[in-house]
């Protein structure tokens, strides 16, 4: 006789299970509070449907923080697995630029999300919509609907806290804290970081970017372009920095990042050219020999004094690493992910919650981070294949 299985939340960690679960050994069900399943997974594909990164897996499971929690289930499920796996389903990808794994030109966010629920549909899989997960009734068993449901194996699926509007609330976090699960606070993740500029720079630079950057946080570099807003900085060459900011906000109540304008260009090369330059005027070397921006060149000007910008190796030494101070991020309503929720150690190596057997916990609800680029979707994808493996090979 088959086995039960329930998983509750209908995202991309609840559909890689549930696709990749025996439907030999199993009779899945997936329950979903909203009306329709995938809503953040539709949310995400507006800004360019980014579903995984291409650089090598051993890259890519260093930019997880932690990255050995996760370094199994990507290794299981790896992004080209990923790949492969979605053009068995008939979405066909391809590599841009940036080294982001999309979907060919022409596939539309709804066309992606359609093939996978076919794809489920014809293995058997059942979808429950509007069932609402709300605790565990004596037995333990899950109560959805007010009503107790008695299954052989029990999935959390439930996502993070962020993009309230998808239904991605993280309002369960306390329901498993009264089961005494231990958890983490969410926190915002990939998000602005609040900066307090100076009036006149705001006033000149608000909505621009600075681009061809790089920057550091407690040893950790990322590149890419950042935009300037009234709020602070928000872009990828700050989303990146994400778990190194915050752990400074926490111990210090602020953080302090480094941006070099130009990390083509060595220290030395940049005194070099400063002093060797035919230009006359300090703004004229920066823009024309140089090639830095006007809102690089402004936050030279706002924040050094005349002195300093005036002296070739001290300015130098600020185009290599400006210095900015943080005191906030924004919030999580404005994130585009959320790190917290289940604590990593309430959970075994194969996710299963210690408190509760047979139950366990995938992708996002866990407390793990990622940057943006793909890497957010890959793992919540192999840790719900990791887990359809794992329930395979026991029954």
């Amino acid at each position: 006789m088959k086995k039960s299985v329930a998983i509750i939340g209908g995202g991309p960690s609840a559909f890689l299970l549930a696709a990749f679960l025996d439907k030999e050994k199993f009779s899945t069900t997936i329950y979903e509070k909203n009306k329709t399943s995938g809503r953040k997974f539709l949310v995400a594909g507006k800004g360019g449907f980014n579903l995984t990164h291409s650089e090598s897996i051993e890259k890519l499971i260093n930019r997880y923080t932690p990255n050995n929690f996760l370094s199994t289930a990507l290794l299981h499920f790896t992004n080209q697995d990923f790949r492969n796996w979605l053009e068995q389903i008939g979405i066909a990808t391809y590599v841009g630029s940036s080294k982001r794994v999309y979907p060919e030109d022409g596939i539309k966010p709804i066309q992606v999300l359609n093939s996978i629920l076919n794809h489920l549909k014809k293995k058997g899989v059942l979808f429950k919509y509007e069932h609402i997960f709300s605790g565990w009734d004596a037995n333990n068993n899950p109560i959805i609907n007010d009503t107790e449901v008695e299954t052989d194996y029990t999935i959390f699926a439930l996502g993070g806290a962020s993009w309230s509007v998808t239904g991605s609330t993280g309002d369960w976090l306390s329901t498993f804290q009264g089961q005494s699960i231990d958890i983490q606070p969410f926190q915002a993740s990939n998000c602005g970081f609040n900066i307090n500029w100076n009036s006149k720079f705001i006033e000149l630079n608000e909505g621009t970017p600075l681009k061809n950057i790089a920057i550091c946080c407690n040893d950790v570099v990322q590149k890419g372009e950042a935009v300037i807003t009234k709020f602070g900085l928000e872009g990828n060459a700050i989303y990146g920095l994400s778990p190194q900011i915050r752990q400074q906000l926490i111990t210090h109540s602020t953080a302090t990042i480094f941006i070099d304008f130009k990390p083509s260009l060595s220290l030395e090369k940049v005194i070099s050219k400063i002093k060797l330059s035919n230009y006359r005027t300090t703004k004229d070397i920066l823009k024309k020999e140089l090639k830095l921006s006007a809102p690089q060149i402004d936050l030279l000007k706002f924040y050094l004094s005349k002195e300093s910008y005036l002296d070739k190796e001290i300015l130098a030494s600020h185009i290599k690493q400006f210095p900015l101070e943080i005191i906030n991020t924004a919030s999580i309503e404005e994130s585009i992910s959320t790190v917290g929720g289940v604590d990593r150690e309430a959970l075994t190596e194969n996710y299963e919650l210690k408190i509760l057997p047979n139950q366990y916990c995938i992708g996002e609800m866990i407390d793990w981070d990622a940057p943006t680029g793909g890497y957010l979707l890959q793992a919540c994808s192999s840790t719900g294949v990791f887990l359809a493996r794992h329930l395979n090979q026991i029954n």
